[in-house]
Formats: C-alpha cells, structure tokens, sequence
C-alpha cells in the first residue's frame, strides 16, 4: 500500500482530510468501460523544480529565464492565480505576479522525471502515447482483469507518481480520447474524472466550443458567426450547416466530438514517432527579429513537405518547436482539415502558431517544424478546396521536386529566402523527428 493510500486510511489525519476534497466524483465501478485515460501533471516543470526548492512549496513560483527577455516555461497554481502562464514573456510575468520567485529551468532533471513517470505508465499497459514531458493516453482495457476497475488503475498511478517522483497529477477517464482529455482538465490539480459512456452528452454540451478537439481561435470566430457558442449548440446544428460554414471534413469532426464519438484509438508512442519527419534549425546566433524566424520556418516547411512527396506520406498534424535563448523549449501543434504534403500548407500553420505564441522580440535559439500523424498519400483523397485551382500548387510542388532531383537542392526557392540567412549550427533534416 502506497503511502498516499496510507494517509487515506486514516493514518494521518490533515493529510486524509485535504485528500478528502479531491475530484474523485465517481465512486465504484462507474469507471466500467472507460478504459481510455488521460494523466496530466499537474503544473509539471514547476513542480519537478520545486523538489530542490520545497520551501517554495504553496508560494508563487515562476520557471524561465530571468532576464526580462525570457520566457515563462511553468509556474505554479498561485502564479497562475495571478494569470502568469507558459510562453508569455518574463517581464509581463513579474508584473503580474511581482512576489513570485523565479527559478531557472532544469532540463534534464524534467527528461529524468518524465522518463520514469512513463516507465510507470508502460509497466501497467503497453498501450502509451506520450504527448510531450507531462502529458499521456493510456488504453487500460488489458490490464483491467489484472488490476482493477479504470478507476483504480488511475489511482494507484496517481498514488505511485506521487510517492515516487514527488509531484502530482489528474487523470481523465472516459471511453474516447477527446472526453479524457476534456475530463483530466477539469479534474485539475490532484483529482481523477471519471465520465462514463451514458454522462458524456451531459457533461460535454454546457461546455464552449473551444473545448472541442481542433477549435482553435479562428474555427471559435467562425462557430460565433452561426450564434454557436456551446459544444450543446454545435452538437444540434444541422450538419450540413456545419460543413457549409467550416468545410466537410472540420465539419464533420465537430459534429461527431459534439456528440461524445471520437473513432482514434490510443497509439503507442513509438509508432507515432515512426509516422511523423520534421526539420529544426538552431541559429549560430541568438535571433529576435520575427522576420528571420519565420523565414526559416518557411525554409523548414518547403523542404519538410518536400520529404513527405519523396516518401508518398501526407499528414495533419504540424507541430512547431521554440527554443529560447535560455533553453526554456515551447511547443505547440495544430491538426489541419485535410492531410497534406503542401510547403504552402504546412508553413501557413506553422507560421500561424508562431503569431498566436505572440513572442514579438523574444531571442530565439532554436526553431523545427514537424508533421505527424503521416499515412500513406494514395489512401487519402484529395478534395479540391475553394481557394485553390484544379491546377497549381500541386504540379508547381513536384515540378520543384524534379528540379531539385535534378540539379540538388535550392536551386529553386520561395522569394522570400533568396536573401542571406543567419549561420547555423546543426540542421536535421526529414526522417523520425527528433
């Protein structure tokens, strides 16, 4: 019996009476058939800092650079209180909260921790996919014979991370991928959700719109137009309206989140890994103009699509790396409508993170770009989007592809990259992303 479950049983006291309150809300075998898990740490590089630093525990506690140049990477639930939050810039942070402390990242002390958290996942089921350092899927369906209901499995993981690497975390159960993750965030911080099949209707449609799988700030704007602000309004919009107004494909993925099915199956992480190629640049100097980190962006997205034609892949999902001057390392990703093997469409989403990261003049170290999520092109079919021609893009991007073959590359770019370029220490061109 793990110490948490020690002090549950009565054992001490203060600590049974705060484990009191945690979010458990389904007592039982309610958790029968939610065998899809989400764990979240909870404020994950904070916390991991904090176990050097335990007389900082329950202050505000910021991790990041120091300089007023640097980036917030975590902060604790009191900073956050204060409306301090990861990538926003350092000074802003200290204006917001200005008693907090601020702690430097400790990068291999987080892989050290994140590590072992998911050796823990893999040793209930083999069925992990890892989203990044403090975020997992877990499928317990074959472990439930041997270890109990869902809902024990996820506390006797929540009681293990906690005695073993002296953090926290919440998890969200739920019969698909997207209620999971819907569920740990509302069971944040140290609590566990349980939302069995009958209650995700109930539970999914008070929630806004944003809450939805793929809604990001543009999709939200365009749901408002219809008089959409509820997942309950999406859910009873005709689905044809849905389609017109965000185009077949977002169309019908919302429809079909708004109603609680969600098809994608929990991958393991190493395939996901085996299913994705990506390009990063790190500059030989510190970068703060926009301009130039985006130029490489687009130079990343041109030759990562130009990998996914050689290869006959196409993907949705792009995701873009930010490392700063102080190592502190963002990442943010955005799944697109359609797959893709475009330079045009990967940088266009790219870039689009970038702005919504809202970094201005921050110094910037290192920049990748990454597709994930690939399939084989000739199992997807292409449909043809309103703002583009029958002939075009396309033809123009394989007649580079010969060209490049031909005569090696860069003899045919973008304009925009037809100027000197910073120097640079390291590329990583296609293949697994790094």
């Amino acid at each position: 019996m793990s110490r948490r479950q020690l002090d549950r049983a009565g054992l001490d006291p203060a600590v049974a009476a705060s484990v009191a309150g945690l979010r458990e809300h389904t007592p039982g075998d309610a958790s029968d058939g939610c065998t899809v898990l989400h764990v979240d740490m909870d404020a994950f590089y904070a916390s991991v800092s904090l176990l050097e630093r335990p007389d900082l525990r329950g202050k505000p506690v910021i991790v990041g650079g120091g300089s007023s140049r640097g980036v917030v990477l975590s902060a604790t639930y009191e900073a956050r209180r204060s409306g301090v939050h990861s990538a926003m810039s350092m000074s802003r942070a200290r204006r917001m909260c200005p008693d907090a402390v601020v702690l430097p990242p400790d990068p291999d002390r987080y892989a050290a921790v994140s590590a072992a958290v998911v050796a823990l996942f893999t040793s209930v089921t083999p069925v992990v996919e890892q989203l990044g350092m403090d975020e997992a899927f877990l499928d317990v369906s074959g472990a439930v014979r041997r270890s109990g209901t869902p809902l024990e499995i996820a506390t006797e993981l929540r009681d293990r991370v906690a005695d073993e690497q002296g953090i926290t975390c919440s998890v969200g159960l739920a019969t698909t991928k997207a209620v999971a993750k819907l569920a740990s965030g509302r069971a944040k911080p140290d609590g566990a959700l349980v939302v069995p099949a009958d209650q995700v209707v109930p539970f999914l449609h008070p929630l806004p719109t944003s809450a939805l799988w793929g809604v990001g700030e543009k999709t939200e704007q365009a749901l408002a137009r219809l008089g959409l602000h509820t997942v309950g309004q999406v859910a009873h919009t005709r689905l044809a309206t849905l389609r017109r107004a965000l185009g077949d494909a977002l169309g019908t993925s919302l429809h079909e989140l708004a109603w609680g099915r969600d098809p994608r199956p929990v991958v393991p992480s190493a395939a996901v890994a085996e299913r994705s190629t990506g390009a990063q640049e790190t500059f030989a100097v510190d970068v703060d103009d926009p301009e130039v980190v985006l130029r490489e962006v687009l130079r990343m997205s041109e030759r990562v699509a130009r990998h996914l034609r050689r290869d006959g892949h196409v993907g949705r999902t792009v995701v873009l790396v930010v490392r700063f001057a102080d190592f502190t390392t963002v990442t943010r990703s955005r799944t697109l409508r359609e797959a893709t093997d475009s330079g045009r469409d990967v940088y266009a989403a790219a870039a689009a993170l970038w702005t919504a990261m809202g970094l201005q003049r921050a110094r910037i170290r290192l920049v990748g770009v990454r597709v994930e999520g690939l399939v084989d092109a000739d199992r997807v079919p292409r449909q043809l989007r309103l703002d583009e021609p029958e002939r075009g893009w396309r033809e123009a991007d394989r007649a580079v592809d010969a060209a490049v073959r031909r005569f090696g590359s860069g003899v045919v770019a973008p304009a925009s990259l037809l100027v000197p370029r910073p120097g640079a220490q390291g590329r990583h061109p296609g293949g697994a992303a790094p």
